[in-house]
């Protein structure tokens, strides 16, 4: 049974740690945001049939 209780612990302390750090990423860090514009071929909007 302590097996199986240090094995709960050890899984619950690493989600907790991936949670953490998702939160960290969430806070603290903005994108960045740009205007794209790709050009299309006339191509693949009308294909020859």
């Amino acid at each position: 049974m302590p097996t199986l209780f240090r094995l709960i612990v050890i899984i619950a302390v690493l989600a907790g740690l991936v949670y953490g750090s998702m939160l960290a990423l969430v806070a603290f860090v903005e994108p960045q945001t740009a205007e794209i514009s790709v050009r299309v071929p006339a191509e693949k909007l009308n294909p020859p049939q």
